[in-house]
């Protein structure tokens, strides 16, 4: 049986206290971990564990929808007690707007507690204008990001670069708070990664000169991924698509707290001097 909080023992010495000694920086939450159907009990877990390394808990896919309905409320509720806003995946929005019911998914999700959507055309051809969308889910309290790319189209080229930094500069115009970099599960031929999983830093940068990185996320679905990420732009750079249980991997790495990040200079601790 897992003890409650107010029966472990509070100790002396605290992590807090140990990371600020040894120069560990204060990072602002810079992951949007994902639950791909994680049961309630394991998502509460890694909510009690993690949330404030979580700048926000994306319930993705369509499992949510198919799942018992009272066990993603308690995950979207669990959330929220831990004040970590949560946010739908694009394939659902794609589908309620092929099929015409977006209006019914918008009341769905709003009525489920969800923060946000993402909107997207990954699969999909939007017809709808995003100022359109936007309106709809603001009426409705949801806030709304948008993800660039397609899902089954390749890697990225300069030309499609371009086009999505237009795409979403026209969201952004039409009220979406963020946008999300495609690379699905795989990071393989998808987005920024080739189809080794090479990682493409200089389409990366346009991304980022363009929107910034307060505002533009990139999906680091594995290690290989993640790692580059970092590595390429250090610990400022916002990362989804992390699964729940790789979150804390991430954040050591980001830290410099990883074997493989202490020896790069704008990821490792500041240096101590000795008192």
């Amino acid at each position: 049986m897992t003890p409650s909080n107010d029966s472990v023992p509070a100790g002396k010495f605290h992590t807090s206290d140990y990371l600020r000694k040894i120069g560990t920086a204060e990072i602002r939450p810079a992951t949007s971990p994902f639950d791909p159907g994680y049961d309630p009990v394991t998502v509460e877990g890694h909510l009690e564990q993690s949330s404030h390394l979580m700048s926000t808990l994306k319930i993705s896919m369509a499992c949510w929808m198919i799942a018992n309905e009272n066990s993603t409320r308690r995950k979207v509720a669990a959330a929220r007690k831990h004040g970590v806003p949560t946010v739908t995946g694009g394939g659902p929005f794609e589908v309620a707007v092929a099929q015409g019911q977006l209006p019914a998914y918008l009341d769905l999700v709003a009525d489920l507690g969800v923060t946000r959507i993402e909107c997207g055309e990954g699969f999909t051809d939007l017809k709808a204008a995003p100022a359109d969308i936007v309106k709809q889910a603001r009426r409705r309290g949801l806030e709304v990001q948008f993800e660039l790319g397609k899902k089954h189209t390749g890697a990225f080229t300069s030309d499609s670069v371009r086009l999505l930094i237009e795409q979403g500069k026209r969201w952004l115009d039409a009220g979406a708070l963020q946008l999300v970099v495609e690379a699905r599960e795989s990071a393989r031929g998808v987005g920024l990664f080739d189809q080794d999983g090479n990682f493409n830093g200089a389409f990366a940068d346009r991304f980022a000169e363009a929107f910034g990185l307060q505002t533009v996320m990139f999906e680091a679905p594995n290690k290989p991924s993640q790692f580059a990420l970092l590595d390429h732009f250090g610990r400022e750079v916002h990362l989804c698509n992390v699964r729940l249980e790789e979150l804390l991997r991430v954040e050591i790495y980001r830290r410099g707290l990883h074997s493989d990040a202490f020896a790069k200079a704008h990821l490792r601790p500041a240096a101590v001097v000795a008192a």
